[in-house]
């Protein structure tokens, strides 16, 4: 399967983060294919004075859905995330990082559960995540890698 997954952070060393993050999922997840470069943004949903540091990245592997939401959610805790948002409650965070679309082979596959939701419902509203998303996914259709 082929995820395309977004990550953030905006507080600590937010590159140095997100490339252990990147990290951490090639070693617990699977194969990173391609990633996005850095992008630059102000806290989407509150108020921050920390301006957070986004990438995208598009991960091969065969676990599930809910296998790569529970060993992301495990990531981030490793990489110092405290909470999670709820209830559309955000707060500045070490690393966010949200399964955005999913494919098996050219079928895009949907998921709503209590748990997990994919593709995430609010993506398309989010520049962060459209920019860095729509570079990967130019790179795959140049055969860049």
């Amino acid at each position: 399967m082929l995820y395309y997954l977004s990550l953030g952070s905006n507080i600590g060393d937010r590159e140095q983060t997100l490339r252990r993050a990147l990290l951490l999922m090639e070693q617990q997840i699977g194969r990173i294919s391609r990633c996005s470069s850095f992008y630059y943004s102000a806290p989407w949903g509150f108020e921050s004075e920390h301006e957070f540091c986004n990438l995208c990245c598009a991960l091969e592997t065969a676990l599930t859905p809910h296998e790569v939401l529970h060993r992301t959610q495990a990531i981030e805790l490793q990489l110092g995330r405290t909470r999670k948002s709820a209830d559309g409650h955000y707060a500045d965070r070490t690393v966010d990082i949200d399964i955005i679309q999913a494919f098996d082979g050219d079928t895009e596959i949907t998921v709503t559960t209590p748990e997990l939701t994919i593709p995430h419902p609010l993506w398309q509203e989010r520049e962060f995540v459209c920019v860095p998303l729509n570079e990967i996914k130019e790179a795959k259709n140049s055969n860049k890698v």
